[in-house]
């Protein structure tokens, strides 16, 4: 079955042709082994469930806050509300991903074909463009800090304007998809979402998982990382005075978030890059253990959409007391 989500899931077909060349060997007959496993059919929408629910609380939480909050209205912040625009977006649209799972059919037309996998892809690149983003600004504010200097160009409107620019450019990224996007019919006459490319497919195809691995992976952590080892060294460095004891105290801070930030980006989004090369260079067996993986890291990347709130906002101090503000007032 090629999935709507086929940008972020493992289980699309590039075409209607339902070439073998051209799937992901771990579901090349999904119908078969679902209909032979009730309990995986019936779990997988619980789990997307649950993501969706709490990933659009968490992220709308977020939104509400930062817009509404005067005190939230700080570079980070921007960033955080790009993110959980992006991260909100995406789980608005799982429940049609999960409605096709349970239909074993895409029902909804050509129209929202694109737009649901064009939406899924922008999963994909938005989330972690906007963390390099914020990445490269952490840097910066480290390196200016380190060097006892202002950064007079770091302001709300600056910001807003890169922002915008991540939005272009994750857009153009995210076009070629939107352009081979298609509602298409198996032998059988069921009907899938998925990308349908030009001959020949198997070319298209394995170009389409390097260009996502790539530019949605390789590039942006090896830029993440990069940065935050030479922040760790700026920070280590920094000469402490008779405030040592503070300073010491906001390094390990950074320290613990910086942790944070890469261990659960690494953790959520690692497996399904990892897949999506096993998928190109090996011919893994047709079994329903190879499909639960699948769907399990297909399902672990998703999880990230609703992790991001947690990490990026309510660990915040400021944000959890604005947070808490915000209800009182409306309690009262």
């Amino acid at each position: 079955m090629a999935n709507a989500s086929g940008g972020n899931n493992l289980n699309a077909t590039c075409n209607g042709t339902s070439d073998d060349s051209c799937m992901d060997n771990a579901t090349r007959s999904n119908f078969t082994i679902i209909e032979q496993s009730p309990d995986f059919y019936v779990f997988l929408p619980v789990i997307y469930s649950i993501i969706c629910a709490v990933g659009l609380t968490g992220n709308t939480a977020v939104i509400y806050v930062i817009l509404k909050a005067p005190k939230m209205k700080t570079v980070t912040n921007m960033f955080i509300l790009n993110l959980a625009i992006a991260d909100d977006l995406f789980t608005l649209v799982l429940p049609i991903n999960i409605a096709e799972h349970l239909l074993h059919c895409w029902p909804f037309g050509e129209i929202l074909c694109n737009v649901i996998l064009s939406i899924d892809h922008y999963n994909i690149f938005s989330s972690i463009y906007f963390l390099t983003v914020m990445s490269i600004d952490r840097y910066l504010v480290v390196l200016a800090t380190v060097r006892s200097k202002r950064m007079p160009h770091r302001t709300y409107r600056a910001a807003k304007i890169v922002s915008l620019c991540i939005w272009v450019l994750v857009t153009i990224i995210v076009l070629p998809f939107f352009i081979f996007a298609n509602v298409y019919a198996d032998d059988l006459k069921i009907k899938s979402c998925g990308l349908n490319f030009p001959k020949p497919e198997k070319v298209w195809f394995k170009a389409s998982r390097i260009y996502t691995l790539i530019l949605g992976f390789v590039i942006p952590v090896s830029t993440i990382c990069i940065l935050y080892t030479m922040m760790l060294y700026k920070l280590r460095n920094i000469h402490l005075n008779s405030n040592a004891k503070a300073l010491d105290k906001a390094k390990k801070k950074v320290t613990i978030m910086v942790f944070i930030v890469l261990a659960v980006c690494l953790f959520c989004w690692t497996p399904f890059h990892l897949a999506t090369i096993v998928a190109l260079t090996t011919d893994l067996p047709q079994t329903s253990m190879v499909i639960g993986i699948s769907y399990f890291i297909t399902s672990l990347s998703y999880a990230n959409s609703c992790l991001n709130p947690f990490l990026y906002a309510f660990l915040d101090d400021s944000f959890r007391k604005s947070f808490r503000k915000m209800l009182e007032c409306r309690a009262a």
